[in-house]
């Protein structure tokens, strides 16, 4: 791991998950930070932790990323306040599970929103500072669903396959220069992420899950590469064959890995 101390990251989604742990492996690597999130109290006692422990500038910002306007004021934000973010963590997103049609389509628009419009004006956002400063890091926070059709996560894994496309493209981009961009895509990790998403805990959860910690330490390892990166190696294995199976079969094997048992 090169050296970050003094360089400022900005975490979306660091209230909790691997945001939350992102915020953390970074401050103690002596690296600034910029939480946002829309849990004030839980970026509060996560700013109160990070300062204590490691004595670096942790600033908030309570915010709904979801939000047309968001990424906009974000970044005006940090630019009146004078931040310059030499690492963009693009953590904050959610999923929804169920049958395409009976899912809530305000909600799946939100997803859509967060997931991958903020994620790219962010991105187009605090790219040209980097660019024009010949430095910085990009992550993008994909998933495994990337990788295959996986029905009853329909949209959600469309969405995800989207961020792993572009931020693959965006990275061959930036070839030329000292800023690159990284894709992780973690499999099913300790987080609140069912809670949200409204999905019970399957066999095929229990035998592969990972800690958020373990997700992150593989990302900031990756993170001076650039490319794209899945974390654990049963995950990886299950990514790279998919490649040869029928499209139409990919998918229901998704579907019997990610259905609640009955």
């Amino acid at each position: 791991m090169k050296h970050l101390n003094g360089s400022t990251a900005l975490v979306t989604g660091a209230s909790s998950g691997i945001g939350a742990e992102f915020a953390k492996q970074l401050a103690g690597k002596q690296c600034n930070l910029v939480l946002v999130a829309r849990r004030a109290d839980r970026l509060e006692a996560l700013r109160d932790e990070l300062v204590a422990r490691h004595g670096i500038a942790v600033t908030i910002v309570v915010m709904d990323l979801a939000l047309p306007e968001a990424p906009m004021t974000l970044f005006e934000q940090t630019e009146r306040a004078g931040i310059q973010i030499d690492i963009l963590v693009n953590n904050a997103g959610f999923g929804l599970f169920g049958d395409f049609d009976r899912l809530d389509f305000v909600r799946e628009q939100e997803m859509i929103q967060l997931n991958i419009v903020t994620l790219v004006d962010l991105t187009k956002r605090y790219v040209a500072g980097m660019k024009a400063r010949n430095y910085g890091h990009i992550i993008q926070v994909a998933s495994t669903t990337a990788y295959q059709p996986t029905p009853l996560y329909a949209t959600y894994g469309a969405t995800k396959s989207f961020v792993l496309s572009y931020g693959e493209a965006l990275n061959f981009e930036l070839r030329d220069s000292q800023v690159n961009c990284t894709v992780v895509s973690p499999g099913i990790t300790r987080t609140e992420f069912f809670e949200v998403s409204g999905q019970k805990f399957t066999l095929f959860h229990r035998l592969t899950i990972k800690d958020a910690s373990e997700v992150v330490d593989i990302a900031l390892k990756r993170m001076h590469r650039g490319g794209s990166v899945v974390t654990g190696g049963f995950n990886a294995l299950l990514t790279f064959s998919v490649r040869f199976v029928p499209r139409k079969l990919a998918a229901m094997i998704g579907y019997l890995f990610m259905r609640n048992p009955s």
